[in-house]
């Protein structure tokens, strides 16, 4: 096995090697992964997340299977690693159910190898048949890759709750031997941190966090406004200032007065031609807006965070928010849209103290349940009765948020992943499903359970049985499967202290969420400037300190603290010499200092130390050590020093020359 990530991708991936190199965090992502197994990996959007995952996958010489939250991602990476001649298999919804089962009995039977499988959440927490083909070939999975892993934590945002059945997925399939675990993930805060490290099995010390988690090319601008009205007014004035851009309005209001649907069609009545985009529409109507957004058929979007992961269009110029985020994470992220071609944006926030009170009282609250309707989707789960029911879990929204509660208690377990009816299966030969089948006058999958008969088998190995036959060709399906969840409800009613139990921890994460939009107005209502409102964020997100100040991007994509240092990185770089900034350099086994660029070239390393605040006492006297430190080394001689200076330039190309010529 090839056990170096520069290695695996000039080897797998020639083309591609050809074109650009590997960035240093993702070597560093994928060299961990192949020694030291499972990770998770926080990087910035637009940070090259993909490229880790496939380097990585070839490294360790098996099939990957990558959990991924869109389509249309998934579409887009398969369609990236069939054109690097790899084979990929995709399940979702948009593949018809036949050809999904066809590729799925091919992989179990062995007749397939795919390099990578795609699939969504929604499909470890609902597809039996998924499972059960997956659990036959389990010893060829040798990556798991989690993508926006952040969405399992009931902590952030954008909980999702179909990510909370990935790790049970991946306990039934692969029972104690877990493959490597990848999560990827661009923001994350620290209770969502214990979720993931918890639920995955990820050692605190195989979190990777890149240097470079700060947009700084973003331009932040924050304005509070005294009313709707006013705060409306604005918006179409920045707009118009960005008119021949492309331009991301964020709402968090589909319908009703200044929603998504409202301020476009507004939009379109001042001939801008506006798209909306939200999550009531169907993947094939959100797929064309983004297609004309990124084609520039439409250079106008009001959305709602539903145009978030995942979706990567470069050049967009400008995105403001129209109402309030709900913590500096969702901020990050949504601002994260814009200007990922590295040729800078501006992110824009409008708010006023009613945007605060409403985004508390309309949208946090109300996303929790109270105690009524805790009881009454309890009802809805288990019609008051002890025993096994079948859940139509996928299509029912209000059920998936609240299941986790429900699920924590104990009062409801999860038993298995299957079909409400039986009548849906033709057998062709003698089998024990035919027996099941036989049995059952209705074919319902419950009364089945319960005889007599059948009670040796779990309800797992009810649905194994079937999904079996299937893959061996003893049966086929007359119609598509209804996906549901097979559920055991362990009391006829809540009791007193449960139901408690479920309201005190809503309460804890409506206080929690409270808090996070609290600090966030903080930040805003204390704005100086672009870069110091990224600076605390950077602070809140665990940036190093030593990081914060790395606000000025170079060509080769480097961040740097100064405007000198960016000349002196963008010539070396044009002249094709070998550097790396602020690279450590040890004097001791823990102590170190880091040259400004450290240079190798022709076999010869090189300190370039550029000194920009000379005559500032302080700085005088840490020179004045590193000198020394660079005396004590024996290295003296192969320091080089630019000063500030109208011609750096011509300090930089000269200095440039002699490294050339020794």
């Amino acid at each position: 096995m090839t056990t170096n990530a520069q290695e695996v991708f000039e080897n797998k991936f020639p083309k591609l090697s050809k074109e650009f190199p590997l960035k240093e965090f993702q070597k560093k992502v994928i060299n961990q992964i192949i020694d030291k197994g499972s990770t998770l990996a926080i990087m910035p959007t637009g940070g090259g997340k993909s490229l880790i995952y496939w380097v990585a996958a070839k490294a360790l010489e098996g099939t990957c299977l990558v959990i991924s939250p869109l389509i249309a991602l998934i579409d887009e990476q398969a369609e990236k690693l069939k054109a690097e001649d790899f084979e990929v298999l995709t399940i979702h919804s948009g593949i018809a159910s036949s050809e999904q089962m066809k590729q799925l009995k091919k992989f179990a039977k062995g007749e397939s190898n795919p390099d990578f499988i795609f699939a969504s959440p929604e499909r470890m927490a609902t597809d039996g048949f998924f499972e059960y083909c997956i659990s036959l070939q389990k010893n060829k999975i040798k990556l798991v890759v989690i993508d926006e892993i952040h969405c399992i934590s009931q902590w952030g945002f954008d909980f999702r709750p179909f990510y909370k059945h990935i790790p049970n997925f991946l306990d039934s399939v692969f029972l104690d031997k877990l493959p490597i675990i990848l999560g990827l993930t661009a923001t994350i805060n620290p209770k969502e941190l214990i979720d993931i490290t918890t639920d995955f099995k990820i050692p605190k010390s195989s979190i990777l966090k890149d240097n470079v988690l700060l947009r700084f090319d973003i331009n932040l601008k924050v304005e509070k406004l005294s009313n709707e009205d006013e705060k409306e007014e604005r918006l179409w004035e920045l707009i118009d200032s960005h008119s021949n851009e492309k331009i991301l309005v964020y709402l968090y209001r589909k319908y009703k007065n200044r929603g998504v649907e409202d301020l476009c069609e507004i939009a379109n009545q001042k001939h801008l031609k506006a798209l909306s985009f939200h999550g009531d529409m169907s993947s094939a109507e959100r797929q064309k807006i983004i297609s004309e957004f990124r084609d520039g058929e439409t250079n106008l979007v009001f959305a709602t965070n539903a145009f978030g992961m995942g979706i990567d269009i470069p050049n967009i110029r400008a995105v403001i928010h129209f109402m309030i985020p709900e913590s500096i994470e969702q901020y990050y992220q949504e601002i994260g849209r814009s200007g990922r071609d590295g040729k800078g944006a501006t992110a824009y926030i409008l708010y006023s103290n009613k945007n605060i009170q409403v985004r508390k009282t309309h949208y946090i609250d109300k996303s929790f349940p109270k105690a009524g309707e805790v009881k009454e989707l309890f009802k809805r789960a288990t019609n008051n009765e002890i025993g096994k029911k079948t859940l139509q879990y996928f299509a029912e929204e209000e059920l998936q948020s609240v299941l986790p509660y429900f699920l924590n208690c104990r009062v409801i377990t999860i038993e298995g992943k299957g079909f409400t009816g039986l009548k849906i299966f033709k057998i062709n030969s003698n089998s024990i499903l035919k027996s099941i089948i036989d049995s059952s006058r209705t074919g319902m999958i419950i009364p089945v359970l319960l005889k007599p008969e059948f009670l040796k088998y779990t309800c797992k190995d009810f649905f194994n049985i079937a999904y079996k036959a299937l893959v061996d060709d003893e049966a086929t399906l007359a119609k598509n499967f209804d996906k549901c969840l097979i559920i055991e409800a362990k009391e006829k009613d809540l009791t007193d202290a449960q139901l408690e139990t479920i309201i005190n921890e809503t309460a804890n994460k409506r206080e929690y969420k409270h808090n996070l939009l609290d600090y966030l107005v903080y930040l805003l209502d204390n704005f100086d400037d672009s870069t110091s409102l990224h600076q605390e964020i950077g602070k809140y997100l665990g940036v190093n300190k030593h990081l914060l100040n790395k606000i000025h991007k170079t060509e080769n994509e480097i961040w740097v603290r100064s405007k000198s240092e960016v000349i002196i990185a963008n010539i070396l770089y044009r002249e094709n010499i070998n550097f790396q900034y602020e690279e450590k350099l040890y004097y001791n086994d823990r102590q170190w200092k880091e040259p400004d660029f450290t240079i190798r070239h022709n076999g010869k390393v090189w300190y370039w130390e550029h000194l920009g605040l000379l005559g500032n006492e302080r700085y005088d006297e840490n020179w004045q050590e590193k000198k020394l430190t660079y005396k004590n080394l024996g290295v003296l001689d192969q320091v080089i020093t630019t000063k500030e200076s109208a011609v750096l330039s011509s300090q930089v190309n000269d200095l440039i020359k002699i490294i050339k010529m020794t």
